[in-house]
């Protein structure tokens, strides 16, 4: 039996024009883009359909636009009458799961994501923080460089356990070079800096959690209709009060993606789908188990593309 699960990537996806050939082609689509707008009270949508990038790379511009993407791709897909049984989403793309299963409404979520980026922007403002991929080394060998760096004055932490061989680390702009650069002294193959503007999923971010806290606290949340597995202990999210310290966490904690998805191959999944612009997620699915299926879901090609091969599925209700 054909266990299907939607996954949502996070920041360093967006893309300028992600979505719009269904925005273009769909009224229903093109609908979400326009509540993200009154949502926020500016034009979101015109920034995502022509950018600069720039703009749209600041984190308070590129959570809800990659949540506005990848929900409104995860529709399209349920349309098609392909329905998961199992989300999650990596970092940010977490809450676009969680509207996917039910947990909160697309108009809070979008609210909710854009205040979470000011939030992580006013603990570190842009230019300050920095992230990078350390690939081909092992997790204990790079916490031990971390920690050397941050002891000698310049904080940085493993923030992305992603799949074997990569993982990303978070932090001042300082403390992620000397780490990068001590990480390729220590065999390291290679440190690529990422296209974000914070040090996400590090201790720097913790000042932004109590204000989400708070903003979460404003907003209705409502038990999972889909199993949703979370980023910071890879299980299960059962119920509302775990769902939000869960949240609250993953701000400064290192999202354990490797293990989210072991968690739900071990649950049965076999096909991953990636709602949203870019294969980041699904090559990183790849890596972890080359048995299962894959698919990136980001325009009517790729949506043809996945309806085809669906109906070679099994699947029971």
């Amino acid at each position: 039996m054909t266990k299907i699960a939607f996954i949502f990537p996070g920041q360093g996806s967006q893309t300028v024009g992600m979505g719009q050939e269904f925005v273009e082609n769909t009224a229903e689509s093109k609908a979400f883009y326009e509540s993200a707008d009154k949502a926020l009270g500016f034009e979101l949508s015109k920034l995502m359909l022509e950018g600069p990038a720039e703009e749209l790379t600041l984190t308070y511009h590129a959570q809800p636009a990659l949540l506005t993407t990848g929900v409104m791709v995860a529709e399209k897909i349920r349309t098609a009458g392909i329905t998961p049984h199992y989300v999650a989403g990596h970092s940010l793309g977490e809450y676009g799961a969680l509207v996917i299963a039910g947990v909160l409404s697309f108009e809070d979520a979008v609210s909710v994501v854009h205040k979470r980026g000011l939030y992580m922007n006013e603990a570190v403002p842009a230019g300050q923080g920095a992230m990078a991929a350390i690939l081909g080394m092992e997790l204990n060998d790079l916490h031990a460089v971390t920690e050397k760096v941050t002891t000698a004055g310049d904080a940085v932490q493993v923030a992305n356990v992603n799949c074997p061989g990569q993982i990303v680390i978070s932090g001042t702009k300082e403390g992620v070079e000397k780490a990068s650069v001590a990480a390729k002294e220590a065999g390291a193959k290679r440190a690529i800096p990422l296209v974000v503007s914070g040090p996400f999923h590090s201790e720097l971010m913790r000042p932004s959690s109590e204000k989400l806290r708070a903003t979460l606290d404003g907003i209705t949340l409502s038990a999972p209709q889909i199993p949703v597995i979370g980023n910071v202990m890879a299980n299960e999210l059962q119920d509302v009060s775990a769902i939000q310290q869960e949240l609250v966490e993953q701000v400064y904690s290192a999202v354990q993606w490797e293990a989210s998805v072991r968690e739900m191959i071990a649950n049965g999944v076999d096909v991953f789908i990636e709602c949203g612009p870019g294969k980041v997620l699904s090559g990183l699915v790849k890596k972890i188990d080359r048995t299962v299926a894959t698919y990136c879901v980001y325009d009517e090609a790729s949506l043809e593309a996945l309806i085809e091969a669906s109906k070679e599925w099994t699947i029971n209700a």
